[in-house]
């Protein structure tokens, strides 16, 4: 059976630059089933999803519900919902984290200030490793359950990391998935080796270029230009690039500053994927977009 992942795979499609993009990541823990679209189709109120989907619009702010590995039945209707927030700009990454009664109390927060790295005091700092994110939602695209339940599953039990599944990252063609907190890095076609490999990294501050589908606090075109940049040099230190995307359209002009004073300039290009493949199982062929360096030079300022 032919499926979304093993097309990409036979098409050598690049994991670089298929990130989704957040500056901020707000992850609300709900148990029970998910639907595709899981804020309005899942046990959470739907009428509540869908103004926090409103909320989040436009802020920079990505919502995602989460749930620890295992059977997920939700029948106690009187419990806390944990309540994860990251932002993941290189120059100031956090997480911190807290409980709710009641989902609709996020309401209440500066969606705004979040997405720019205002935490508001929210719930308090995260203390231990790194947070694992592995989308898991098989009503969205079955890739993500038959490949993603297992591998958090697996990195659960080997006790390497904290873990959550997720709802969506994005890039179901790119399963098993997942995301990396404090630095918000995505990485795709994992193995339960590769994943250990990556949370390990991510404990000692690195990234992992080989798997890494982008940093989420960057726009798409950034993260190619950073890809560049981290095979260029080998540089792996999760925090040591910093990017300024300038204005317009494709082909846009990157540049990219290392912590040591060091400066490139990239020019990515847009374009389609060919031949055509399904972006997610069950959906017609299409040419899913891709981010390439065009150009690529040092800067001497």
């Amino acid at each position: 059976m032919s499926t979304c992942t093993t097309l990409s795979r036979e098409l050598t499609e690049p994991l670089s630059a298929t990130a989704a993009t957040a500056t901020t990541w707000l992850l609300l823990e709900q148990s029970g089933p998910w639907g595709a679209q899981a804020l309005t189709g899942s046990h959470l109120d739907a009428g509540l999803g869908a103004a926090l989907d409103r909320a989040a619009a436009g802020t920079g702010v990505r919502i995602a519900l989460v749930r620890r590995p295992g059977r997920h039945a939700d029948t106690d209707t009187t419990a806390r919902h944990e309540v994860l927030l990251a932002h993941t700009s290189p120059a100031d990454p956090w997480v911190r984290r807290g409980h709710v009664g009641s989902p609709a109390e996020l309401l209440g927060l500066d969606f705004a200030a979040l997405g720019a790295g205002d935490h508001g005091s929210f719930g308090a700092p995260h203390v231990g490793g790194p947070i694992a994110l592995v989308c898991t939602n098989g009503r969205r695209d079955r890739c993500c359950a038959l490949l993603g339940r297992p591998l958090a599953a697996e990195i659960a039990a080997a006790g390497h990391s904290e873990v959550w599944e997720v709802t969506h990252l994005g890039g179901h063609r790119f399963s098993p998935t997942m995301l990396v907190l404090p630095h918000g890095y995505a990485y795709g076609r994992l193995t339960p080796e590769s994943a250990k490999e990556v949370l390990a990294a991510t404990a000692a501050g690195h990234t992992v270029p080989a798997h890494s589908r982008g940093r989420s606090y960057w726009p798409r075109p950034a993260q190619a230009a950073e890809q560049a940049v981290r095979e260029l040099t080998g540089e792996c230190a999760a925090d040591a690039l910093t990017l300024h995307q300038h204005p317009g359209g494709s082909p846009w002009t990157v540049d990219v500053r290392h912590a040591d004073g060091r400066r490139w300039r990239a020019v990515v290009a847009e374009s389609a994927s060919e031949p055509p493949r399904p972006e997610s199982c069950g959906k017609a062929p299409g040419t899913p977009s891709r981010m390439d360096v065009v150009e690529f030079s040092p800067r001497t300022r």
